[in-house]
């Protein structure tokens, strides 16, 4: 970090958050029109409502709470409980968040970390969404640019766009199992490069990345002299041959902002209960005005359910592993099905079974399929004829390719990969079947 002096001092230029609405003001058309659930809504308006009596097949979106199998865990549902007959948590937390929870999210991060974090590093925030915000926010400068991966998630997007950052994209390689392709992040880095994003276990593919990879991707942040923004919202949701490593093992090396939640690991993504973390033991980021601007940017927005965040410590200290292992062994068998019959439908192809989170991406042959002219085209239809809804890939970043969701029922999700195989059939070129 020898040119720390220039690449970490952030402070005079990102803690103003009037400058910030100002920038924005100027710019209003900036952010992406993309989102996964403005496209998910037009998906469910084309379904056939004639159609009755066959019910539409949710495999587009990451919340698997409406199935039984997917329930939360008995502990959690107690400690929200308790917190909110108290009648002691009625009232505003503070703006970085209850002590107790960020004690207890302290506690939970430093499991798997090789140093401790301590309450001052966890700011919680509504969900991993506003993490995002927070993070992108404070780090804007005008000039400013920010490494984002393709396939990703269109979040990072739109609000770079909304803080005046220029997105750079840098591509996931999918025969190497969506690895971070390193030497393209070094030439789209420069001294205007604030950080890079990594979303690990990967949404929208399903990867998960080595020990030995994250180690590549800290050393090549440490090079451009960035930030890592590690995105861990499916953090621990990893039922492959590849351990989950937390980025924030490598904080010595180059600082990390590690954004997660506990929408995911515990199946509640309405609750919105999220955090920041500055993964820094060297205090790179407290000492160039990093930490003060996270503070002053909080001091400016909505806070977590006070409630909620009062339940955090009972949720982790009473949830039991037996519930993260049963939900791991259902994505397994649920990872495991997918990836059978998609090697079924034709025109469909998957580089890589899912090891991790709840997706996996697929590649559309659309040269063998009559009248389908892309992906957004194909799921417009299969929504219609099949009531089946999955998302297009054009809405990651990867047009003609498709995100398959699996976290549903298995009964469900066999039901909707055997409607899309008769999608596919049906829409096949002739040749292609005979073939």
């Amino acid at each position: 970090m020898e040119n720390g002096s220039t690449k970490w001092s952030f402070h005079e230029e990102k803690n103003n958050h009037q400058q910030q609405e100002e920038e924005e003001e100027e710019a209003p058309n900036k952010a992406t029109a993309i989102s996964i659930r403005g496209v998910l809504e037009t998906l469910m308006g084309n379904l056939d409502p004639e159609e009755y009596g066959r019910p539409a097949i949710p495999l587009a979106h990451g919340d698997p709470s409406a199935f039984p199998c997917f329930r939360t865990t008995s502990a959690a549902e107690d400690a929200i409980i308790d917190t909110l007959k108290s009648a002691n948590y009625n009232h505003y937390a503070p703006a970085v968040g209850l002590l107790p929870a960020r004690r207890a999210v302290a506690d939970y991060l430093n499991k798997d970390l090789p140093y401790k974090l301590t309450p001052d590093h966890i700011y919680l925030t509504l969900g991993c969404v506003q993490a995002i915000e927070v993070a992108l926010a404070v780090l804007a400068r005008p000039g400013g640019n920010i490494l984002l991966p393709r396939p990703g998630f269109p979040q990072y997007e739109t609000r770079a766009a909304s803080s005046g950052l220029e997105v750079r994209h840098f591509d996931l390689l999918p025969e190497q199992g969506w690895e971070v392709d390193l030497e393209a992040v070094e030439a789209l880095g420069d001294q205007n490069t604030v950080a890079m994003v990594i979303i690990n276990p990967g949404n929208p593919c399903g990867n998960v990345y080595s020990y030995e990879h994250l180690k590549r991707v800290a050393e090549t942040a440490r090079k451009l002299g960035i930030i890592v923004i590690a995105d861990e919202v499916y953090g621990h949701i990893a039922f492959g041959s590849t351990p989950f490593v937390p980025m924030g093992v490598f904080g010595a090396l180059v600082p990390v902002l590690t954004l997660g939640s506990i929408s995911k690991r515990w199946v509640v993504p309405g609750w919105r209960m999220g955090w920041l973390v500055t993964n820094d033991p060297l205090d790179l980021l407290r000492d160039s005005g990093v930490v003060e601007s996270i503070k002053n940017y909080l001091n400016t927005t909505t806070d977590p359910v006070t409630f909620i965040q009062a339940a955090i410590p009972k949720i982790f200290e009473n949830t039991k592993e037996d519930f993260f292992s049963d939900i791991l062994n259902i994505l397994r068998d649920a990872a495991d099905l997918c990836y059978g019959k998609i090697q079924d439908i034709p025109c469909i192809s998957c580089p890589q079974k899912a090891e991790g989170s709840m997706f996996v991406m697929v590649k559309l042959n659309l040269s063998d399929l009559e009248d389908i002219n892309d992906d957004i085209d194909f799921c417009l239809k299969l929504a219609r004829e099949e009531s089946t809804i999955v998302l297009p890939g054009v809405t990651v970043g990867m047009k003609n390719w498709l995100r398959i969701t699996f976290a549903v029922d298995p009964a469900t999700l066999e039901d909707g990969l055997e409607r899309m195989k008769a999608f596919c059939q049906r829409h096949a070129k002739k040749q292609s079947i005979l073939s």
